[in-house]
């Protein structure tokens, strides 16, 4: 899972990053509104983390320009204001979740897997495909109730795949989201790892859709 910070202090910034990694979680920081992107158009990211006080601009503005351009990547603010007005304006604007400073970062990664468990589609921890369970916080895969090994990268896979669920995740925004703080992984190592991965949860379970890329069968 890849996180979008946008937050401008210091020291809570490098205090969640080191969290976040702590808990597998990629996270690319920004302090300024001017650096975050303008659109997800094109972006890898799974949940915003966004502070209303930054130094340039409102991240109520950046809210605002985000869901104009209709993206729907989770966002959850982080603010030290504790007006009911500040919440239900980010609330009504768009933002998925809002959380007042200080707070606890096990309530803030708890927060993280629920909204991107609702963007899915799944109301648990376990998240269902037919005879295709699995638990992302455990790693563990189960084909019909029978636990399944996979590696890392095929686990991550896997993950993206059924994020996008019955959608085509093109290949080149597959290749991204596999290594999404560095450069994107080669086609030929995408094609070997998603054969890898039909082999073990069942060939039919992952479509080729030619020229474009793959999609999780549901």
């Amino acid at each position: 899972m890849h996180i979008l910070m946008v937050e401008d202090d210091l020291d809570l910034g490098r205090a969640l990053l080191h969290a976040l990694e702590s808990e597998e979680l990629s996270c690319k920081w920004v302090r300024r509104a001017a650096d975050a992107p303008q659109t997800f158009f094109g972006e890898t990211i799974d949940c915003v983390l966004l502070d209303l006080g930054l130094p340039d601009e409102s991240g109520f503005a950046l809210l605002k320009q985000w869901r104009r351009a209709a993206g729907n990547v989770p966002i959850i603010i982080m603010t030290a204001r504790t007006a009911l007005e500040d919440r239900l304006t980010g609330l009504n604007e768009g933002a998925d979740d809002f959380l007042v400073k200080p707070f606890a970062v096990v309530e803030l990664i708890a927060r993280i897997r629920a909204v991107v468990r609702r963007s899915v589609q799944q109301a648990s921890e376990i998240w269902k495909f037919g005879d295709l369970e699995i638990e992302p916080r455990r790693h563990v895969v189960r084909v019909r109730a029978t636990v399944t090994a996979l590696s890392p990268r095929e686990f991550a896979l896997l993950l993206e795949l059924a994020r996008g669920a019955g959608g085509v995740l093109p290949k080149g925004v597959l290749a991204q989201k596999l290594e999404p703080l560095g450069d994107p992984l080669d086609f030929t190592a995408l094609e070997v790892h998603v054969s890898n991965l039909r082999r073990k949860i069942g060939a039919e379970k992952i479509r080729t859709v030619r020229g474009v890329g793959y999609m999780l069968v549901v």
